[in-house]
This record gives C-alpha cells, structure tokens and sequence, in this order.
C-alpha cells in the first residue's frame, strides 16, 4: 500500500499588501497595512523589489510584523532579470540576497519573471538558478513570457534545477496547456482578464480555482495563488473569496 503524502499548504495573497477601503471590514482596525493584512492573509507577493532595492533593516521590519507561519514571495530586480538577463549578475544576487534573507524563514519564495522577447538560453539560465538555491534554499517560482521558455528544453532544465512554472493568467507566451516542472509545488498569479490588472475574476472561475487548489494540497504541494489585478482593487476581494472557499 502506497502512502498517503501529508497535506500541503495554500497560500492566498496579493502583490502587495495594501488594505483598501472597499474591503476595510475584512481586516482588523489597528495596526499598520502589512499588519492588518497578515492577520487575514497568510502570504504576500513583494513586486516593489523589482523596482528598487529595499534596506536589509526593512525586511527585517516586515518580518517581525508578521505571525511566525506568514510566508513572502519576493520578486527579483528588474536589473537581474531584464536588464542583465542573468549574465554576470552574480554581485546584484548577493546584494539582493543581504537584502531579503532578512526575512529569515518567512522567505518562502522567489519570484523570477523575464521580459517577453527574453527567449529560452540554457545557459546562463543553469547556472542562474543554481546560485539562487545555493544563496536562498527556497521555491523558486519562474515566469516566462517567451514561447521557447515552454519547450521540452526548457522543461526538462527547470525540472533538473528545482524551479516551480508559474501558472499565469493571461499565460503571455504560453502555446498549449501548462506543463508543470515541480512535483512539490505551484505558484499561480492571477494578472485579471479580459482587462490585465483591472478584472476581476467571476466567482464560478474562483469557485473552480478553489476546488483545483485543494487537490493540490490534498497530493501535500505547497500552492501559491497571488492575485495581481490591483489597478481596480479587485486583488483583495478576490483573494478574500478564493481565501474562504
């Protein structure tokens, strides 16, 4: 008889952490916004990292103001992932990793997107993800928006490197179905549809979400699903039904 793997775990969230006034009610009255937000959400997805660098001493502020079990997804910087395209970026990673391993264990993941015209390179793309687990040993989650990052090539490198595929929504690039890369894993982020970043998703399309979610975690894959249409303030109500099923 084959054993039945322990449960995993779904983390709900928004690219960032703000508290707006339309789902005020859902939140506690005190406190700052990441505080508020973290006594309702047990994770959030950092996008201001990709902009600009953050001081060490304000990742550690943003740890110690969240419970011990609230976990981070940070994005890497733009200048990494875009404007180096992983060559020679060994000074900016460590740079990036004093920076966010101040949020100790609460680091649960990385969140590496490239540029659409970025097409597949098996190297530096190897080496890259081997110096983000030797600097983090953490999920990484990878987003691509070019078609070559969903070949076989491509598959077969982030299945070898431990790199979680992100389902993404709309999927920019993508030309079939998802084909996932991690067995333990997997990270979703919802942009909104028809309108990226403005839409807000129907609740018979969080409903199912839910149901596809919770079958994951009963097969004990830790699921992410961070919701990044936030132009409109649909993030948090969205995130809030998927949240309570």
């Amino acid at each position: 008889m084959s054993a039945i793997p322990p449960p995993g775990r779904l983390l709900v969230g928004c690219a960032g952490w703000n508290v707006y006034k339309e789902s005020a009610a859902a939140f506690p009255a005190a406190g700052s916004h990441l505080e508020r937000y973290a006594a309702v959400f047990p994770a959030v997805e950092i996008n201001t990292s990709f902009y600009r660098p953050h001081q060490p001493q304000t990742y550690l502020r943003w740890s110690e103001s969240v419970p011990d079990d609230f976990r981070f997804a940070v994005k890497l910087p733009r200048a990494i992932t875009h404007d180096a395209r992983l060559f020679e970026v060994g000074e900016q990673l460590d740079r990036f990793a004093r920076e966010a391993r101040m949020l100790g264990d609460k680091l649960g993941c990385l969140l590496v997107q490239l540029p659409p015209k970025f097409g597949f390179t098996d190297e530096p793309a190897r080496s890259f993800f081997r110096q983000l687990h030797e600097l983090f040993g953490c999920m990484i989650a990878f987003e691509a928006r070019h078609p070559s990052w969903f070949s076989d090539p491509a598959t077969a490198l982030l299945r070898e490197r431990g790199v979680t595929r992100v389902i993404a929504d709309p999927a920019a690039g993508q030309p079939g179905p998802h084909v996932p890369t991690s067995d333990t894993s997997v990270y979703v982020r919802l942009h909104g549809s028809p309108r990226i970043y403005y839409s807000r998703y129907p609740r018979d399309y969080i409903d199912q979400l839910r149901r596809e979610l919770d079958a994951q975690v009963a097969a004990g894959r830790t699921c992410w699903c961070i919701f990044d249409n936030t132009a409109a303030f649909a993030s948090v109500p969205n995130a809030l039904e998927l949240l309570h099923g």
